[in-house]
């Protein structure tokens, strides 16, 4: 078998050939006046009434001997074959499609539709154009790519050949037209806010850095979609804003976490918890059945059910009664000694009580199949929400969890700036001592919270509820993760 660089070179020496016969190899535009999946709708018609027609696609197989060649042409919409017949197309044109073409090689191919011997729709060529002369080979078309690395470093071959990768990113745009189409029906103003930040907000992760020239300041790429931004609109008098955007966090991977990825965020003036949470619900349900047309799926090890009542997992109780540990009075030391008991690893760099007792709950959550949300959140663990009114330890905050995760998060938003600031301080204390995922203090937010936030209601998911319900790592659900270079 050829190894690669002869294939290569072989390649080099056809597209000299086409350049010696004056053939451009590389032209501007060829002949095309319909996709492969129009001709596969109207190929009756076409056939009857004998017009010609142009079709151009990747070459993804041929065969046949030098009289006749039966090839398959893929051009994304779907698949189908052109045949090539020496007294139909004539001598010259044949002999240098054999001499230069290969599988991978974008063509155009000009004829009429007809039906094989076989029953096969095809297109009888009276002519070819080369599109685009490949000079490396396809993988093979069974077996594709296998190393789960090199698909994700050559996506653009694995999605050539698996339609049902294809698929999945279809019905990942859905995924987010339907949500757009939910927000916006809803009355909600779809906005935009900074990338690139002076201070990070909304969010406990440790950010991307970089350096301004131009203003000759440090910068970071924003963690959240705009949360403080789009509560300033809050203050400005929109009722109800969302954006739909790229986040950046400089955290580790996992399967269910990326480094920059899509999140919608949106902002509801007087909305309570209650009525954001059935908010919420109703979008996931909707979103489900319009990308997948169903309510129930399988992820992972669980099978969950959008369809039916949501629970609530009470924060505190759920840990109690999953681990024994009640939280509201244990030491950092009696939590450190859970995780051990339950073999929970964790890492000790910025170890706090905050990040123990997240560390405990995660344990506990993992477990939980759901659909639900989860609600009674400590007051330390949310440094921008609003306290909760009948216990002030804790905050009204809600997530929805789904199949051992969290797949989003809301909270009746902090707009007391006195509180706010002290929450700042907080934080500041904690990156001071190490903690880098610890949220910055803006006082600049803080000043526009003194001019007066309505009670509102914020909720924030992103593209990990896709994954999730495709029941895939986040990685896979994304066309071009990030990879380290070879």
């Amino acid at each position: 078998m050829a190894s690669i660089h002869e294939i290569r070179e072989e390649r080099l020496k056809k597209l000299s050939m086409l350049r010696e016969r004056g053939v451009d190899p590389f032209p501007v535009s060829v002949p095309r006046d319909i996709a492969l999946s129009e001709l596969r709708a109207r190929f009756v018609e076409l056939e009857k009434n004998q017009r010609p027609i142009s079709v151009a696609g990747r070459i993804m197989a041929i065969r046949g001997q030098g009289a006749i060649q039966f090839v398959v042409l893929f051009d994304g919409t779907d698949e189908f074959q052109v045949v090539l017949k020496r007294d139909v197309l004539g001598n010259e044109k044949m002999t240098l499609f054999v001499d230069v073409a290969d599988v991978g090689d974008i063509v155009s191919a000009t004829g009429t539709a007809f039906t094989t011997r076989r029953g096969e729709p095809s297109v009888l060529a009276s002519s070819w154009t080369m599109g685009a002369k490949s000079l490396l080979p396809l993988p093979e078309k069974w077996h594709g790519l296998q190393d789960g690395e090199e698909k994700l470093r050559k996506r653009y071959l694995d999605l050539m050949q698996d339609k049902d990768l294809r698929e999945l990113f279809r019905k990942k745009a859905k995924f987010w037209q339907s949500i757009r189409t939910f927000m916006v029906d809803a009355g909600f103003l779809e906005v935009e806010t900074p990338v690139i930040e002076r201070t990070t907000g909304g969010a406990d992760a440790r950010p991307f850095a970089t350096h301004h020239h131009a203003l000759d300041i440090d910068v970071y790429l924003r963690i959240s979609c705009g949360e403080l931004w789009q509560k300033r609109l809050m203050v400005a008098g929109f009722p109800k804003v969302f954006e739909i955007g790229r986040i950046f966090r400089n955290e580790g991977i996992s399967p269910e976490h990326a480094q920059d990825y899509t999140q919608l965020e949106f902002y509801w003036a007087y909305a309570t918890p209650e009525e954001c949470m059935a908010f919420v619900e109703q979008m996931y349900k909707k979103v489900a059945m319009d990308v997948f047309g169903t309510m129930t799926f399988d992820i992972g090890k669980f099978e969950v059910n959008l369809g039916k009542t949501w629970e609530r997992y009470e924060y505190t109780e759920t840990i109690k009664r999953m681990t024994g540990i009640d939280i509201s009075h244990a030491q950092t030391d009696e939590i450190e000694a859970a995780l051990r008991r339950l073999g929970v690893e964790y890492d000790k760099k910025g170890w706090n009580r905050v990040r123990a007792i997240d560390s405990l709950w995660k344990y506990c959550r993992r477990q939980l199949s759901g659909p639900g949300f989860l609600v009674g959140i400590p007051k330390e663990m949310s440094p921008l929400a609003k306290p909760d009114p009948k216990d002030h330890s804790k905050v009204l905050q809600f997530q929805p969890i789904i199949a051992g995760s969290e797949v989003g998060k809301g909270y009746s938003e902090l707009n007391d700036p006195v509180d706010q600031a002290e929450r700042f301080a907080t934080q500041q204390k904690m990156r001071d001592a190490g903690d880098e995922e610890a949220q910055m203090a803006d006082p600049e937010f803080v000043e526009a919270l003194e001019y007066g936030m309505p009670p509102t209601c914020g909720f924030g998911v992103s593209e990990r509820l896709f994954a999730f319900l495709a029941n895939k790592p986040v990685r896979e659900a994304q066309l071009f993760p990030l990879l380290r270079p070879r």
